[in-house]
């Protein structure tokens, strides 16, 4: 298989920075655009683009310095845009060169979204949409670091869904790989959607107690809403209805840390007089729309469980959690849940409608991960796994780390789920630690 051709290599001016503090020194970035395989298994098949930047610190341009991959969370999620030299990626730079991937369907890679898709059969844009699991970003990662890294092995930094990707590398090319830190991100080896959820709910069962205990009076504010939106059409801007089960969706942001209070400022500024805000509306509308992340409503075809279809596995669930239920008192938010019905009411998600109900009933996917190869790994894996985890199963993630090899785990109830991004960098100098053997 030939390598991927660099499209485009420019250095990002200096001053086009957004106003760094006038102290901070400006990071250096170089844009990269590869041409890869569509289909790994048919390299001379169709290809898609995919972007990456690189960024190393102003000291350190010019350094020979070993590479570190950033394989971001979701799936779908682009990678972050940096700041100036702050958080896990200042830290990373002290003695990395960092590639910030948009994993393929993101950011500025070719992306999925409802209008790159327009007028693609259902069969087709299914079979589209299976080329773009942890497998394909895995090949995708392999065919850069032999473009940027002259054949060396780079270490890997996997947030969340960026540990799922982290474990298909294993399986498929471990010689590429050096290190591989995983935050909140080990999947589960041999588990299956309904594994996921039948621990995801009870998590959600929590959190909502946890917040309605941090702001009762949220309790007859969300009953409230409810009732007034299944009373009433209520249009979104982008003119879907705002229906009680749409704002229910909001909970996927409690296993975040500032998660409560986003959604707790939300409800705060709900309604102007006797109707809903624009400004709530708006807000509602951007954090349910799913406008550049169809794959992550789409996610249940990303689990790994050869043989078996999902069959909408986190709708099949919830009928058998009846505290979830809409006349239920209080009225919990869900979660990390992805629901048929989503794909009927949410413009970005209607010309996916289709295809998810064929890859819900896909069953002979290939297996993502090698199992006997990560029992036998040899490539260190430092996970930091956070035990209030309510995306991804501590347990879970515990299980597998007996699983693969070579692997060591910092379990901490310091952070949530976010724990790279808020902890000032303090979330992976522990695991370079752990990995230096000093921790």
């Amino acid at each position: 298989m030939s390598l991927p051709l660099v499209l485009e290599l420019r250095p990002c001016p200096a001053n086009t920075l957004n106003h760094p503090p006038r102290d901070a020194p400006l990071l250096r970035m170089t844009d990269h655009t590869f041409t890869v395989p569509l289909d790994h298994a048919d390299p001379a098949g169709a290809t898609i683009e995919v972007f990456a930047r690189e960024v190393v610190a102003p000291d350190q341009d010019g350094t020979d310095l070993p590479w570190l991959l950033f394989l971001q969370g979701g799936p779908g999620g682009k990678s972050p845009r940096p700041p100036v030299g702050a958080g896990w990626l200042g830290h990373a730079l002290k003695t990395h060169r960092v590639l910030l991937l948009d994993q393929r369907g993101t950011g500025r890679s070719t992306p999925v979204t409802a209008r790159t898709v327009n007028g693609m059969a259902p069969a087709s844009l299914a079979a589209y949409l299976e080329r773009f699991r942890a497998d394909s970003i895995a090949a995708d990662a392999e065919l850069i670091r032999g473009a940027l890294t002259g054949g060396r092995p780079w270490d890997t930094l996997g947030q969340s869904y960026g540990g799922f990707v982290t474990l298909a590398y294993l399986s498929q090319a471990p010689q590429g790989l050096r290190t591989c830190y995983v935050t909140g991100g080990l999947p589960g080896l041999g588990t299956t959607a309904d594994d996921v959820y039948a621990r995801t709910y009870p998590y959600m069962m929590e959190r909502n107690a946890a917040y309605y205990q941090r702001y009762p009076g949220d309790v007859a504010v969300v009953r409230g809403l409810a009732d007034h939106l299944d009373a009433h059409d209520v249009r979104l801007p982008d003119g879907d209805r705002l229906t009680s089960r749409r704002l229910r969706l909001l909970g996927n942001a409690f296993g975040m840390s500032d998660g409560f209070e986003r959604v707790h400022w939300m409800l705060e500024g709900a309604w102007h007089g006797a109707s809903l805000a624009d400004g709530f509306r708006y807000e509602v509308m951007a954090m349910t729309g799913f406008v550049d992340t169809p794959i992550f409503a789409l996610q249940e075809y990303t689990f790994d469980q050869p043989g078996r279809a999902t069959g909408w596995a986190a709708e099949r669930a919830l009928a058998q959690h009846p505290a979830f239920a809409a006349d239920a008192d209080p009225l919990l938010f869900t979660g990390e849940m992805m629901y048929r019905w989503m794909f009927e009411e949410i413009n970005a998600l209607r010309p996916f409608a289709a295809a998810a109900d064929l890859l819900a009933a896909a069953g002979d996917r290939p297996p993502l991960y090698d199992h006997a190869r990560l029992a036998a790994n040899e490539v260190p894996v430092i996970a930091a796994v956070y035990s209030d985890d309510t995306y991804v199963p501590a347990d879970l993630q515990l299980r597998t780390a007996e699983q693969v090899g070579n692997t060591r785990v910092w379990l901490t109830g310091e952070y949530q789920h976010d724990g790279l991004r808020v902890s000032d960098g303090r979330v992976l100098a522990r695991l370079m630690d752990m990995a230096a053997g000093r921790a």
